[in-house]
């Protein structure tokens, strides 16, 4: 098949080349969306990722031009109008699973680099500054975790905070027996994010998640609270959260994700003036620390994601069943 690889860099098309089951591959940098659309002509599919736009303008776009499959270099779908390519039979594949312990070892970073503040004092030591002044942080262990959403990453999120020695507390509409034979505590939303000394949001996106995290939840939260977010940034209210930052209610907040990261994440705008305001004002703060959706960025991930494309691809081709499809 001839595929149009949209919001590629060079890790993308190492992996891709190197996994490819002989398909004929052509890379863009540019993410698919309305403005793009039109680059897809004569491919017979399109593999996207997390900040390309697949809206049923889009995709009227891609059946004119001959596109058959969609297929996702990603578990998280909200950004492509499932129904819409229902109605024109355009299957959308997915990659439901590509090493969730990457993403849980990443919220897992930015927990203890919060707490520790680990990254402060690594640049103040290059400075000659030894000062302990300021770095004060807690133990981890015996201290109340709320984990919102345990599937695959939160799961493995769970197992890791055991081997601290957390309370862990967890809300999923599917509660998990192996996690509560292990000794996780499952209640409502309003029961996990009580009296939490951090909150790691691992769920999709959709409109039942939408703001998840708003003024009303956030008042819910103990003073000093810790948030993390490595999911989906439109679980959070990002203007909530800043007013919550601003007034003490929250410690901390990590994040590998953000609402408005399409034009942000993954560039190098280093010369630029940006224009974001509401990120402006969060890197702004002494006690936020966000990285640009790195959560899923290792080796096995990224072998994964490529065998799992491929795999659905030919899937597809050869007329098999789509175990993967949304």
């Amino acid at each position: 098949m001839r595929i149009a690889v949209f919001s590629t860099y060079q890790y993308d098309r190492d992996f891709l080349t190197r996994h490819n089951t002989g398909h004929e591959l052509e890379f863009f940098v540019l993410p698919l969306n309305e403005q793009t659309a039109q680059l897809t002509a004569g491919f017979d599919a399109v593999c996207i990722f997390v900040n390309d736009q697949v809206n049923a303008i889009v995709l009227n776009t891609l059946q004119q031009n001959g596109v058959r499959l969609i297929v996702l270099r990603c578990a998280g779908f909200n950004n492509v109008d499932l129904e819409a390519a229902k109605k024109l039979d355009i299957p959308v594949l997915r990659v439901p699973a590509y090493s969730p312990e990457a993403v849980a070892e990443h919220a897992m970073a930015l927990i203890l680099t919060l707490n520790r503040k680990t990254h402060k004092a690594y640049n103040r030591i290059r400075e000659g500054n030894f000062s302990l002044e300021r770095l004060m942080g807690f133990n981890l262990h015996g201290r109340k975790v709320a984990v919102i959403g345990t599937g695959n990453i939160g799961k493995a999120l769970c197992h890791i905070l055991k081997g601290f020695g957390c309370r862990i507390h967890a809300y999923d509409i599917y509660p998990d027996v192996e996690l509560q034979a292990n000794g996780v505590t499952y209640g409502s939303l309003e029961e996990t994010l009580a009296d939490a000394d951090v909150v790691s949001l691992h769920c999709p996106l959709m409109e039942s998640t939408k703001h998840l995290i708003n003024k009303h939840t956030l008042e819910l939260f103990k003073p000093g609270a810790m948030l993390i977010n490595t999911s989906r940034g439109g679980l959070i209210d990002t203007i909530a959260v800043i007013d919550a930052l601003k007034h003490g209610r929250l410690g901390y907040l990590g994040l590998d994700v953000y609402e408005q990261e399409g034009k942000l994440f993954f560039h190098d705008l280093s010369e630029d003036i940006i224009q974001d305001d509401l990120i402006m004002r969060l890197i702004s703060f002494p006690n936020v620390l966000i990285t640009s959706h790195q959560g899923f960025f290792t080796k096995e991930a990224m072998e994964q994601i490529a065998t799992t494309t491929f795999n659905n691809i030919d899937a597809y081709a050869g007329q098999r069943e789509l175990v993967n499809r949304v």
